[in-house]
């Protein structure tokens, strides 16, 4: 087994589209959540939403390379260009059999349905344009990135909902653990569009908070009400440890563990057991205890049935101990596809900036959190090992594990 280093990461989040901005961010217990006018008009039974402010995709790619690129796609290429940077590898460096690119995304809703608007416009199915075919496909992330870093490894897309990008960390780091690649580019994305919204809004899970939109999500607390819907893209480099530090590369931390477990139970609500399980793998694949986790980066979505399973899924895994916890879902709201693959990228952060972020709009938990070592305000002191919490609809946990 090979020890995995993280030496890059980057982000285009609704807390901001640098390393520094969202390190503030999640310092200070910012927001990046709005209520979004155009929902309401709509027929959003909740118009809240993140929302990324600054971000151009034409300051990143050209227009031939957009055409085959939807929004999040082109997120994902500036997280990967901005962890790529940070590592000190060059493009030149990615374009051989050892380096590969995987990413988590389970849709991509905009692309498809502006297909079928261009098919009704012009009339016939050769105007539509060679790029929707791509741009439509889950896989658009990593077939576009594979192009344009020209990458000979490993290359492609976990579907697993809201885990994806849990799953995707996980598998970049049983590659390069098991010796089949030195140097992965794993992440996540989601996509922040009404449309991809509208079904999952009619099902009632979102909060309805809109007097205060920056307060609305409310993981853990007694009166959190829903998600609010969210998305941007986060990448992290991945090397074997060795080679890492052979070149001079600055170490960030290592991923150690990767649990991963299914519920098999229900198709939406999830178990009492399946995030412990995953935990339990992700803690002893890392050659630690329950009790040397500091620091629980929460999946909590502010579902009222969400979290409250997730809070028994932590007790029960951590019986004899009371790490610290936050969801920073509470700042960006549920970024879905993305939000394994960001947890890893602001859990890096907290670590260099020195603090644990807070679980912002936490008051009471009431008794569903009973025990729980909730973070309500940030603490300066740095995450050491840190579980990091995804779950998914279908059942489907992933968990990590950081050591720094």
């Amino acid at each position: 087994m090979f020890k995995v280093a993280i030496t890059g990461i980057g982000a285009i989040s609704v807390l901001g589209s640098s390393r520094a901005d969202i390190s503030n961010s999640l310092k200070k217990g910012s927001s990046g959540i709005i209520v979004d006018a155009h929902r309401i008009t709509m027929g959003f039974e909740s118009p809240l939403t993140g929302v990324i402010t600054g971000f151009n995709p034409k300051e990143w790619l050209s227009r031939k390379q957009l055409k085959t690129m939807p929004d999040h796609a082109v997120q994902a290429y500036a997280a990967a260009f901005q962890a790529l940077d940070q590592s000190g590898l060059s493009i030149e460096d990615l374009q051989n059999d050892e380096s590969g690119l995987i990413f988590g995304c389970d849709s991509s809703c905009i692309a498809a349905l502006d297909q079928v608007e261009l098919l009704k416009e012009r009339g016939q199915t050769s105007l539509i344009g060679s790029g929707a075919v791509f741009r439509s496909m889950t896989s658009c992330i990593t077939m576009n990135l594979n192009t344009l870093f020209k990458t000979r490894g490993a290359a492609w897309t976990i579907s697993s909902a809201c885990s994806s990008g849990g799953h995707a960390v996980g598998q970049g780091f049983s590659l390069i653990s098991s010796g089949q690649q030195e140097r992965v580019i794993c992440g996540g994305a989601q996509e922040i569009n009404w449309q991809s919204m509208c079904s999952f809004d009619g099902l009632g899970a979102f909060s309805c908070k809109t007097d205060l939109p920056q307060q609305a999500s409310r993981p853990f607390d007694k009166d959190r009400d829903g998600l609010v819907p969210s998305g941007g893209a986060a990448a992290i480099v991945l090397e074997r440890y060795d080679l890492a530090k052979e070149r001079g590369a600055e170490i960030l931390g290592t991923v150690s563990g990767y649990g991963f477990s299914s519920d098999g139970e229900h198709i939406s609500v999830p178990g009492k057991t399946g995030l412990a399980r995953a935990g339990a793998k992700a803690i002893k694949q890392a050659g630690l205890a329950a009790s040397d986790i500091d620091y629980i980066c929460a999946h909590a979505t502010a579902t009222p049935a969400g979290d409250a399973a997730e809070a028994e899924n932590i007790r029960r895994l951590f019986s004899d101990s009371n790490p610290r916890i936050s969801s920073t879902k509470s700042m960006t709201g549920h970024e879905l596809w993305m939000s394994g693959a960001s947890q890893v990228v602001y859990t890096v952060l907290m670590n260099q900036g020195g603090f644990i972020a807070p679980n912002i709009n936490y008051k009471d938990g009431g008794s569903d959190a009973a025990g729980l070592n909730i973070v309500s305000e940030t603490i300066f002191e740095p995450p050491r090992n840190a579980l990091l919490n995804s779950a998914g609809f279908g059942g489907t946990n992933s968990c990590l594990v950081l050591k720094f």
